[in-house]
């Protein structure tokens, strides 16, 4: 029987799952995660009820380091008589050229190589296991899944920067990030009908306005860098503090790139943590600031998310923040009463009000979906 894995790669993790090919929908066996996010590497694999499987593994050695022998050497026991035929990717940045999945070859890698300026953080780790697959089997069919795609038909007054149209042509628009969440919240909602913000939160941020299934509007642009305050990086700001940090201030192009994704949002605030669960459990007022400057930006711009669709029926919170702090999603919605959201999570969308809940995502299986896609 056929298996697919699926690598969703950020810069200091790897989430991972594999599903078996069924009719309709893919069948999950198991998932799992590869962090190396603190000193020590640590490797765990659970089965589809949650249920640790295989041992897990701390390690102070580089398991990224061949990610091929990690990681497809480790789940190949648990198969047994299942074959892994493809491996799907997640790919933050597709830039112009890519709006669907592709099958990836040597040409494909070469062009999203050259995004990387557009998503530092990000772009890096997803090609990084692309590498390393296509090394160690080269046979092995690859599909990039791009968190750009969902956007791909944004309207050109939300598209465009306010530039001279030449910039358009060559690149420089919005694009968006978190289409494979968003796509999956739209697919489990099916409303079509109904005008809904998806508020991705977790270590990036992000908002989209979705109708009819697409997306209509989004917070982040060109870059995951833009938009909404973030846990290490600042959002949208004025584009002439840049300016004045290169003339006056001395930084060089890359301490203000490392200044925006590494040492702002709220960790540059609270000059605490980027952890929101340990700012919103701390007693300081710095944290205190951090947190409702956090949730009041992510008011603003869910109003201008509504803007976009001259009104809105649904609000929904995903992502490790948006999922799991209630505190976080009451402080949000106590900004937007007077539009009609109300702050009870028992809200169910009564006359006059907006109806507000909280979802996973599973950007893994929506990166399944398309895998077996391409593949057939």
């Amino acid at each position: 029987m056929q298996a697919i894995l699926v690598l969703n790669s950020g810069s200091s993790s790897v989430k991972f799952a594999v599903y078996e090919v069924g009719k309709p929908a893919p069948v999950l066996l198991f998932r799992g995660m590869l962090d190396w996010h603190t000193h020590e590497s640590q490797f765990v694999i659970k089965d589809a009820t949650g249920k640790p499987v295989g041992g897990s593994e701390s390690s102070s050695g580089d398991l990224k380091a061949d990610l091929a022998t990690t990681l497809l050497d480790r789940i190949e026991p648990l198969l047994e008589d299942k074959e892994v035929v493809a491996v799907g990717h997640r790919i933050v940045h597709g830039g112009p050229d890519f709006s669907v999945p592709v099958r990836i070859n040597a040409e494909i890698i070469r062009k999203l190589e050259r995004l990387i300026p557009l998503a530092p953080l990000h772009q890096p780790g997803c090609l990084g296991p692309v590498h390393s697959i296509q090394s160690s089997w080269p046979k092995l069919c690859q599909v990039a899944c791009f968190d750009t795609a969902f956007h791909r038909e944004l309207h050109p007054i939300y598209r465009r920067f306010a530039l001279p149209l030449s910039f358009e042509a060559s690149g420089i628009r919005r694009y968006g990030f978190h289409g494979l969440s968003f796509e999956y919240i739209a697919r489990q909602l099916n409303q079509p009908n109904r005008r809904v913000v998806v508020a991705h939160l977790g270590s990036g941020c992000s908002l989209c306005a979705i109708h009819k299934g697409k997306s209509i509007n989004t917070t982040m642009s060109l870059t995951p860098l833009d938009g909404l305050m973030m846990a290490t990086r600042s959002g949208a700001v004025d584009p002439g503090v840049i300016l004045y940090l290169q003339r006056s201030g001395g930084l060089s192009l890359a301490e203000i790139e490392d200044l925006l994704y590494t040492k702002s949002g709220l960790l540059g605030v609270s000059d605490i943590s980027a952890d929101m669960r340990t700012l919103v459990a701390s007693e300081d007022e710095r944290a205190r600031q951090a947190v409702n400057q956090f949730c009041a930006r992510i008011a603003e711009q869910i109003a201008a998310m509504a803007t976009a669709m001259n009104g809105m029926d649904m609000l929904v919170f995903t992502g490790g923040i948006g999922e799991n702090s209630r505190e976080i999603r009451r402080n949000v919605c106590a900004r937007l009463e007077w539009l009609g959201v109300s702050a009870d999570e028992a809200n169910t969308g009564a006359t006059g009000q907006i109806e507000v809940c909280s979802m996973p995502t599973d950007e893994e299986f929506v990166i399944a979906l398309h895998t077996i896609d391409v593949m057939s």
